[in-house]
């Protein structure tokens, strides 16, 4: 019998009493509109900004013309991960290409869904300190594209630093058709695999520049 796979959660929770949202951002609300107490069933209302919790940003988001999350194919959200260890990283500091990631160059290839891992999940929705995230340099995101690599990963809520106009990361990478995905979380679980594979479909929202997705983990070396 084959070994049943260990799928791991990689997306923060939507939780309107439990969750971090930008100032500018719209509130996440899960309302009931229906009881099984009063109407046999239940029901809920939500509304929320679409790039809420653990999301991706299609090209659309910043890139006139560019792709919509609808028309994403699914093939670029699935595939083998390269997680990037930044940990050391503090707030407001800047992750660069020449000494935090292109050590890991050499491993950056077409399909490989890079993810940058950070730690700072362990301020989500307890501090304002997690809007304080280390942030991308811009030029980075133009050496990541030229190895061919499209999905780009994180938990931190975005690659540019938060508050600050112009967004740089974003439109170089949206622009060259990549995606984002924000607000992750649980990438120290991954350390282990080898490589982990990672699958990052999101609500499939038309013409929509983003949407919540479920992201899960897995290592596919152990299954049979």
């Amino acid at each position: 019998m084959a070994r049943k796979r260990e799928l791991i959660d990689l997306s923060q929770p939507l939780d309107p009493n439990h969750i971090s949202l930008w100032k500018t951002m719209p509130q996440f609300t899960c309302c009931p509109i229906a009881t099984i107490a009063n109407d046999t069933f239940s029901m809920h209302t939500i509304s929320m900004g679409t790039h809420t919790g653990t999301h991706i940003d299609a090209p659309c988001h910043f890139t006139p013309g560019g792709q919509s999350i609808d028309q994403i194919p699914l093939d670029v959200l699935h595939g083998p991960a390269l997680v990037v260890d930044l940990t050391h990283k503090r707030a407001k500091e800047l992750i660069t290409w020449k000494e935090d990631l292109s050590p890991y160059a050499s491993q950056m290839h077409p399909g490989v869904i890079v993810l940058l891992h950070t730690g700072w999940p362990r301020y989500w929705a307890k501090s304002p300190v997690y809007f304080d995230h280390p942030f991308v340099d811009p030029p980075a995101a133009t050496e990541i594209l030229n190895r061919g690599v499209l999905v780009l990963g994180m938990d931190i809520p975005s690659p540019d630093e938060t508050g600050q106009p112009g967004h740089p990361f974003h439109q170089i990478f949206l622009g060259a058709g990549g995606c984002l995905v924000e607000n992750m979380t649980n990438l120290d679980k991954l350390g282990g695999m080898k490589p982990p594979m990672v699958h990052l479909a999101p609500i499939n929202i038309v013409r929509s520049d983003g949407a919540p997705v479920r992201a899960v983990a897995w290592d596919e070396s152990g299954s049979q």
